[in-house]
């Protein structure tokens, strides 16, 4: 078995990372790794690679209470929906909010990738869940595995499989640091000898930074404008540091006052204002772990630094502005959006020397 510091999942630890890379997979089961996330999901199968990544938003008929749609398809729907039919996104803040929505989403995604194997039989299934939620919460997303058709579920805290899929030494003596920003909760935690020594998980993430926007243009402005535009203008023009880049984006929304569509442009600088609330609690998450680290380990970090993944770790400068903060070094994963599903995907190709890192799920 050849594993990256336990380990960067790559084809030569035996994890393929897109689409199938190796002959004989259909040998290997039909294990599952899933990234549950607020606003995506990602299904990896053993052997196979990331065959599905998709929005977590599930489109519900309101009149006989049916899904309609799943997905990629659910999300175009956004904002566009007749009256009866609603889309809605399950989890929230990174927990499940519609359990029986959640169960839904799930079994349609599980048996997407399953089905192109023939018969569909219950697969063995590594799902990963913030650090900081409930007994509850973690019973909840469990017991959604198994209403989807999981004949076994374990569960990997997020910022462990984030680590593990962004390359980190996280079973050496020495210490690793990952903050991983997604959807709907930042999760930030000191890794040593395969164990969390000190995490903070805050219920603060992209989402946050998109309605922060959304706040902003309607005061400053009196105009309402959706969460896909709010993301879009994140993503153009938005910033955490004053970096190189787009100043200005154009957009479109309702006026509030007169209620027709009108055009306004907004500033880069704009908008690193209008994230600044959620950004310093990020910031502050960040200080507050380093603040519980142990002595030693505090040391370690000064050299190795910390990795940035989720989706938040591409909103520009965040890297810089963590570093100028925080004073030692920040670097952005390989590969952000795929970290947590890489590293339970890891867990997955290598369950027997891993399994020390996942818990047994409980079912009803």
């Amino acid at each position: 078995m050849t594993l990256t510091a336990f380990g960067r999942p790559n084809k030569a630890a035996g994890v393929p990372t897109r689409g199938v890379t190796q002959r004989g997979a259909d040998f290997l089961g039909n294990d599952l790794a899933i990234d549950l996330g607020t606003a995506n999901t990602l299904v990896y199968a053993r052997g196979r690679g990331i065959l599905l990544d998709e929005p977590s938003v599930v489109a519900v008929d309101m009149n006989t209470n049916s899904v309609v749609a799943v997905g990629a398809e659910a999300k175009r729907m956004i904002g566009r929906t007749p009256g009866h039919i609603k889309a809605v996104r399950p989890l929230r803040d990174g927990v499940i909010a519609d359990y029986e929505v959640t169960a839904e989403m799930l079994r349609y995604f599980v048996r997407k990738v399953l089905r192109r194997r023939g018969a569909f039989t219950g697969p063995r299934i590594i799902i990963c869940v913030p650090s900081g939620i409930t007994s509850v919460e973690r019973r909840a997303v469990s017991e959604s595995a198994y209403a989807a058709g999981a004949r076994k579920v374990h569960i990997i805290d997020e910022p462990m499989a984030a680590a593990i899929g962004a390359g980190l030494p996280v079973n050496q003596p020495s210490g690793s640091m990952v903050v991983d920003i997604g959807g709907g909760t930042t999760e930030v935690a000191v890794l040593a000898l395969g164990g969390i020594v000190a995490s903070a998980s805050l219920r603060v993430a992209g989402n946050a930074l998109d309605q922060a926007i959304i706040d902003h243009v309607r005061d400053e402005f009196s105009l309402l404008i959706g969460e896909r535009t709010a993301e879009e203008l994140k993503i153009s023009v938005g910033s955490a540091f004053p970096v190189s880049g787009p100043k200005n984006a154009e957009i479109r929304g309702r006026d509030l006052g007169t209620g027709l569509p009108r055009n306004i442009t907004v500033s880069g600088d704009e908008l690193r204002h209008a994230m600044e609330a959620p950004l310093a609690r990020i910031v502050a998450a960040v200080r507050s772990t380093l603040d519980r680290c142990p002595p030693e380990l505090s040391g370690d970090l000064v050299s190795s630094g910390i990795v940035l993944t989720g989706g938040g770790a591409l909103l520009r400068g965040l890297d810089a502005r963590l570093q100028h903060e925080i004073g030692i070094p920040v670097a952005v994963a390989d590969r952000p959006l795929d970290s947590v599903v890489l590293g339970t995907a890891t867990v997955i190709e290598h369950f027997e020397q891993l399994q020390k890192v996942v818990v047994d799920g409980h079912r009803r």
